[in-house]
């Protein structure tokens, strides 16, 4: 059996999949010569991550693929039906990076509740002559506990960060058009003890306007959920942070709440028009920036290789 890792595996996947026969592949091939590759290579299984697209031209070319793995959660860089309904399997890894992205995610809100974002890129440039004037600058900042974070979208990763910001004596409410019933949120610690959170469902409307942070963590959207409308609902001041997909929020709309002062800063981990974000957002001193990292840590890597590997043998069963 032979696997193409197309965008890479960490080495504990590729040790699993070695361990049970497979011959795993973990050089790039280009997008254009994948479907030539596969056939003449006879590969049986393909995964990927962001980058490699498996839409329907290249699964049709590719009659010998068993399967279809994506190494993380959202899977819109793959035509996901259309692969199953022709019987190929497709498996993902939605557990593995929850950790890493809510994590990411109090970074951003820190960074932007303290204005550490734009005070990092100040003090190597003024700090040696106008402390004093950064001191002042960066001095009306806000804490974090006793805030209401809202989670929209609260699949593993909203609920992982939901932990996250009760850990730090936030009031968490969500919206999640698929949850109906409260959540109990079970909080485990390092001595063993652990505590649980029951969370009600509330209406997107409710989260906008009683959140004082919101977090978004919800597939791509035919049009963005985070628009002028829905920031005109949301509280004075509040903080806004996207690490889920490129377009849920609309940047222009953003841009022009933080020049208003409705909105005190922002975090993004994603940009519409990807890889190339606008100027625009890069340079505003409001909004704590990073590349698309959310799932990019060595933890969260290794966690990905073993659930993908795992997945792909159960798959090949």
């Amino acid at each position: 059996m032979k696997i193409l890792a197309n965008d890479g595996m960490s080495a504990a996947g590729v040790k699993i999949l070695e361990e049970a026969g497979a011959v795993v592949i973990t050089q790039n091939v280009p997008q254009e010569n994948l479907a030539e590759y596969i056939n003449s290579e006879g590969v049986e299984v393909l995964t990927v991550r962001s980058a490699t697209k498996v839409r329907k031209d290249l699964i049709d070319a590719c009659p010998g693929l068993k399967v279809i793995g994506r190494a993380g959660v959202g899977m819109d860089n793959i035509d996901v039906a259309y692969a199953r309904s022709i019987g190929r399997k497709v498996v993902n890894t939605p557990a593995a990076s929850s950790i890493s992205v809510a994590e990411l995610v109090m970074c951003h809100m820190l960074n932007v509740a303290r204005m550490v974002e734009d005070s990092n890129r100040q003090m190597p440039l003024e700090g040696e002559t106008s402390f004093a004037a950064l001191k002042k600058k960066y001095a009306k900042g806000k804490e974090l506990q006793g805030k209401t974070l809202g989670v929209i979208g609260f699949g593993r990763i909203g609920q992982a960060l939901a932990r996250k910001a009760i850990g730090m004596g936030m009031k968490v409410v969500f919206h999640d058009p698929f949850i109906t019933a409260s959540v109990s949120l079970k909080m485990e610690f390092y001595d063993g003890q652990s505590v649980t959170f029951d969370i009600a469902p509330s209406t997107l409307d409710e989260v906008l306007s009683q959140a004082d942070f919101i977090s978004l963590h919800v597939p791509s959207q035919e049009k963005p959920l985070i628009d002028a409308d829905a920031i005109a609902k949301m509280k004075d001041g509040v903080v806004i942070v996207n690490a889920a997909r490129g377009g849920v929020v609309d940047e222009l709309a953003l841009l022009q709440g933080i020049d208003s002062g409705k909105v005190f800063g922002a975090g993004l981990d994603v940009f519409t028009g990807e890889p190339t974000p606008p100027v625009a957002v890069l340079m505003n001193e409001k909004i704590s920036l990073s590349p698309h990292i959310g799932a990019s840590t060595t933890d969260a890597q290794d966690k990905i290789g073993i659930e993908i590997a795992y997945n792909i043998l159960e798959a090949l069963k």
